[in-house]
């Protein structure tokens, strides 16, 4: 009888150690500095109804802020970007575009690389570059 109590106590004490463990939260993502974002970034936005699209954001850091503009493949203005919200997990782009209002948000992969969306529908892979071509 002793054995089964005890037997009994510990898949009781198992199962409240599984629980407890379970309602441990997730560690916060590290912040991005702002910086990082400062950068031409050329987007590739998967999938579109008018397919693959390739765009280049300009951003620029200004004071305590993002700004910037979107350009094509050539070095063309596109849109202005409208508006840019930085946050600890990534930046969201407010832009205009062939008669739309669109927002694409971006997170950093690595050093040179941001993954993201657009209009949180279409996949979007993007890389630092130097230099637009």
């Amino acid at each position: 009888m002793k054995r089964r109590i005890f037997l009994l106590t510990l898949v009781v004490g198992l199962f409240l150690t599984l629980a407890a463990s379970a309602q441990t939260p997730a560690p916060a993502p590290a912040k991005v500095p702002m910086d990082f974002y400062a950068a031409n970034w050329k987007v590739l936005i998967k999938g579109t109804p008018q397919g693959d699209v390739k765009l280049v954001f300009k951003i620029e850091k200004k004071g305590e802020e993002l700004a910037g503009v979107v350009v094509d493949t050539t070095g063309k203005e596109v849109a202005p970007i409208s508006k840019l919200e930085y946050a600890a997990d990534g930046i969201t782009i407010y832009f205009s575009a062939a008669g739309y209002d669109l927002s694409l948000t971006l997170a950093k992969k690595d050093e040179d690389h941001v993954t993201g969306s657009l209009m949180a529908m279409f996949e979007a892979e993007g890389e630092k570059v130097k230099e637009i071509k």
